[in-house]
């Protein structure tokens, strides 16, 4: 189950990972970084955030008003 679980999450950031790479370009070490350390929860709200999003600060909600 655990093994199932962690296969998942790994997907998720893979898919992630490439989404963001299509839209915006190379990662930083630092996002790749993010992703890697991602609970489901997180990786799963910056996945709906890509589609909206216009930088990569605002997908990892790192927009400052």
């Amino acid at each position: 189950q655990q093994g199932i679980q962690q296969g998942m999450q790994q997907g998720k950031a893979l898919l992630l990972q490439r989404l963001l790479t299509r839209r915006f370009g190379a990662l930083s070490a630092t996002h790749l970084a993010s992703i890697a350390a991602a609970t489901p929860t997180q990786l799963e709200s910056w996945g709906d955030r890509v589609l909206d999003a216009t930088s990569l600060d605002e997908v990892f909600g790192e927009t400052r008003h």
